[in-house]
């Protein structure tokens, strides 16, 4: 198993060419966005999954691209919603409500993006972190990551579906999650602001590096194999999107992670234009004494950030 590794340990300097990111970048991205926003999602309820005082949480389905069909948790308040919070699991995470804030008036929906058991587990799309990351890799456009971008973006379609009257979306992501909303954030100006919890997929010049016990390792060691990995992963670079954000946006970065390298999590931070906040946490993916006050205080500024 490899070693956690500091931050210090590799600093991953970013350079202007990782900043502006490979030829075709904006207008890739800008017509993954296009076809997103083109879909007819259908968001329904389709059962009530519990109750508790104030609360309701549901099962919704809705169509993502490519005719896709997708689940979703949705965790809503009695009475009003006036913002509706999208929230994006890491891997392994999409089994239950993401992280939820509870606040008066606010909706959250969290999608299972393509893929992910057990709601939007799809023929063909292996629902295993270390092997869905590998899908379709051998090109920027059959990544299954683009796919995965784009659910949620038909995900904040779909929340506006469900909520039509909601004043304000916002979005939020942990680990795998995290480095999708990077690469969201900048071409959807229905965002108001976000938070991104460790999110992968930042620096890949530095992650190709580093070896690590997540989902990334896979990618590193088929890069050592198949150069043409290199370049599929430039188009998706959290890091080189996070330099292309406006809103306002909350980033918890852990020093140490033996998951998701630390260069990669800083890199989405650093290369942010707009409104940011850090916070730095002690450890990502790991069990040790203060977690659950680490994830206390990272909740905390989450509702902060996002309540101003």
């Amino acid at each position: 198993m490899s070693e956690a590794v500091p931050l210090d340990a590799d600093r991953g300097e970013l350079t202007e060419e990782l900043l502006a990111g490979p030829p075709e970048f904006d207008e890739f991205w800008r017509e993954r966005h296009a076809q997103a926003r083109a879909v007819e999602p259908g968001a329904r309820r389709v059962r009530e999954i519990g109750r508790e005082p104030g609360w309701r949480l549901s099962e919704v389905r809705f169509t993502s691209t490519g005719g896709i069909e997708l689940g979703a948790y949705l965790l809503e308040p009695d009475g009003g919603v006036d913002r509706v919070v999208v929230g994006l699991s890491g891997y392994g995470g999409a089994h239950e409500p993401f992280d939820p804030l509870r606040r008066p008036g606010v909706a959250e929906l969290s999608p299972a993006v393509r893929g992910m058991p057990a709601l939007s587990e799809q023929p063909g799309i292996p629902d295993v972190a270390a092997e869905h990351v590998l899908h379709g890799i051998a090109a920027r456009e059959t990544y299954v990551i683009g796919g995965c971008v784009q659910d949620a973006w038909v995900a904040i379609t779909a929340a506006q579906q469900l909520f039509p009257e909601t004043r304000r979306v916002d979005l939020r992501g942990s680990s795998f999650g995290g480095g999708l909303g990077a690469l969201a954030l900048p071409w959807d100006d229905r965002v108001t602001a976000a938070t991104l919890t460790v999110p992968t997929f930042g620096n890949h010049p530095a992650r190709l590096r580093t070896p690590c016990t997540g989902s990334g390792e896979s990618v590193r060691l088929l890069a050592q194999r198949d150069p043409h990995v290199v370049e599929t992963v430039r188009y998706f670079d959290a890091a080189t999107a996070a330099a292309r954000v406006q809103v306002p946006v909350l980033v918890g970065a852990a020093r140490v992670d033996p998951a998701v390298p630390p260069v990669g999590q800083f890199a989405v931070y650093e290369a942010l234009p707009g409104p940011k906040m850090l916070v730095e946490l002690t450890a990502g993916h790991l069990e040790f004494d203060g977690v659950e006050r680490q994830h206390q205080t990272m909740q905390g500024a989450s509702r902060g950030w996002l309540d101003l």
